[in-house]
């Protein structure tokens, strides 16, 4: 019962995000990733691509790893963002440990996301962690 009810709230949440105009609020984004990644056994990293309103053009989970870590890949992330004509990109991955706070890695792979992104004109908008029930924004924090 408790998995029928979390597959339609994420069914939910994934019909709003493609029919909105835009993003409705980064509450509603990192609602979303909680229900995406939030139940996760793995290390999952996702990217949401977006266009120059923020409509989303897709949501992808790129990269998989581990109970504690996953590699991620900046050019690959750039080579779908291109293939897309993104204009902007939202970052997320999960902690399956429960803990939502960054890592010294974590933190270290967004600014090299960053760096490449901003080479090609794609705006690294946010890198959300999702742990643990609770969601951690690195923009909210002041990290972008």
């Amino acid at each position: 019962m408790h998995d029928d009810i979390i597959i339609q709230a994420r069914e939910i949440l994934t019909k709003r995000l493609y029919r909105s105009e835009s993003l409705g609020s980064p509450q509603e984004t990192e609602n979303f990733l909680a229900l995406s990644l939030g139940d996760k056994e793995q290390e999952v990293f996702s990217v949401i691509f977006l266009n120059n309103q923020h409509q989303v053009l897709q949501y992808q989970e790129m990269f998989f790893g581990t109970i504690r870590e996953t590699s991620v890949y900046p050019r690959e992330i750039a080579r779908q963002a291109l293939k897309l004509n993104a204009a902007a990109v939202i970052c997320s991955h999960n902690h399956p440990s429960g803990n939502a706070e960054p890592s010294c890695i974590d933190r270290a792979i967004t600014t090299k996301i960053q760096n490449v992104m901003s080479l090609i004109e794609v705006r690294l908008l946010d890198h959300i962690v999702v742990g643990g029930g609770q969601t951690v924004s690195f923009a909210e924090r002041g990290w972008l």
